[in-house]
């Protein structure tokens, strides 16, 4: 398979998986090591890839991956988080979702759930909600981000303000190993941190991918969250953290099971 052809199907598994091996590919392509490697320098000098050791992870830093490409990645995870966290919910209750393609996800799975209020700051979660004839959709005010139709800024975090939400559930784009939720906007994260103090229940949404990758604002600690939903087992460190602060943790497609309580 030529290289022109390679680099595509490369990019594709980098963001089903998060993550690429040098060893795992060149037995997958039948090419050695060395065409790999210079494979994913070619995909990291394009900016498509960022190399780490043994292998490559999509790229991280002061900017994040576009929407398109986030709502494509990990897929199948996000849609088993996103019913673990729907399951949580019961009815009757008041709900935010924040911005994410995560939280995109536990709102389809909110559709047979009854007398809901749904706030949100994310114009595809409100649309996503419209086929559900019994939840009242409150949109927060803000200034719109064209790249995701989300909602961000002190218009929002202030009209939250205004609420006491009986479950907050919040996506982020990076998890630091010592539990620090992380994001790229600026004004995305006043509303998350303005969420933090006006839920009665804080959920964290986020897949495995959201613990390789790193961004430059915090938004606060797994400390502060009651429950994570995620698809593999937290790391090692962060997870025996999470049982310290009494953050539980569930993974998706492990049906009752808990990786801490």
């Amino acid at each position: 398979m030529s290289q022109s052809f390679r680099q595509p199907d490369i990019l594709e598994i980098a963001r089903a998986e998060g993550k690429v091996t040098v060893e795992d590919l060149a037995e997958r392509f039948d090419v050695t090591v060395q065409t790999i490697r210079r494979d994913l320098t070619e995909l990291a000098n394009a900016g498509k890839l960022e190399r780490v050791h043994g292998g490559a992870i999509l790229p991280s830093g002061v900017s994040n991956i576009l929407y398109e490409e986030r709502r494509r990645l990990n897929e199948p995870a996000k849609a088993a988080i996103g019913r673990a966290c729907a399951a949580a919910i019961p009815h009757d209750a008041s709900v935010f979702l924040d911005i994410g393609t995560t939280t995109e996800a536990v709102a389809r799975e909110l559709m047979d759930h009854r007398n809901l209020m749904v706030v949100t700051n994310n114009m595809n979660v409100a649309q996503i909600l419209l086929a559900n004839k019994d939840c009242e959709i409150v949109v927060a005010g803000g200034a719109l981000r064209r790249s995701d139709n989300g909602l961000v800024g002190n218009l929002t975090a202030r009209t939250i303000e205004n609420f006491k939400f009986d479950y907050a559930i919040l996506g982020c784009s990076a998890l630091d190993e010592d539990g620090d939720m992380l994001d790229f906007d600026i004004q995305e994260v006043v509303v998350g941190q303005t969420l933090l103090n006006r839920s009665r229940e804080v959920f964290l949404v986020a897949d495995h991918s959201k613990f390789q990758r790193s961004a430059p604002v915090r938004i606060g600690s797994i400390r502060d969250v009651d429950q994570v939903f995620t698809d593999r087992p937290l790391p090692a460190s962060l997870g025996e953290s999470c049982v310290g602060w009494g953050t539980r943790v569930q993974v998706a497609g492990m049906a009752g099971k808990h990786q801490s309580t």
